[in-house]
């Protein structure tokens, strides 16, 4: 399938105000699971007493934010990855615990379906532009998927 060689500078403009709308979007619901995580396992519903070492989980989702920050592409794509183990702890979480516990873990399943759903989406946007791009720098290219 080829692609337009052209693309209105209109266009341009919203597929990058759309991808930044992505990144913000992936940060807030980043920062929110660790928020959540952190609380969740220190001082809302903990495990144990007085806080409890599951709240190491959170670990790996601060690993992301600096890549996140640079908006590269690589951390996209792993983190799109990784958010479906906190979903999956979550939805178990949400089914066996009782009280406030149960409330907190379908709060980390719907943040972790908005991660997996922003960073999927910037990630083909930012493919999409890729392309876009490599079209109108080389005219005589033919570009297939």
């Amino acid at each position: 399938m080829s692609l337009p060689t052209s693309q209105h500078p209109g266009q341009r403009l919203s597929n990058a105000m759309w991808i930044f709308a992505t990144r913000w979007a992936t940060l807030a619901s980043l920062l929110s699971m660790i928020v959540l995580g952190l609380g969740w396992e220190m001082w809302w519903a903990p495990l144990r007493e007085g806080g409890s070492w599951w709240a190491f989980k959170v670990l790996p989702l601060t690993l992301a934010i600096g890549g996140v920050l640079k908006m590269r592409l690589y951390t996209y794509r792993w983190l799109s990855l990784l958010c479906w183990m906190y979903f999956l702890e979550g939805a178990v979480r949400a089914y066996s615990d009782l009280g406030p516990s149960s409330m907190l873990a379908l709060w980390q399943t719907a943040l972790s379906v908005i991660l997996f759903a922003t960073c999927s989406a910037h990630v083909r946007m930012r493919l999409r532009a890729g392309k876009t791009l490599s079209n109108t720098n080389s005219p005589g290219a033919i570009h297939t998927e």
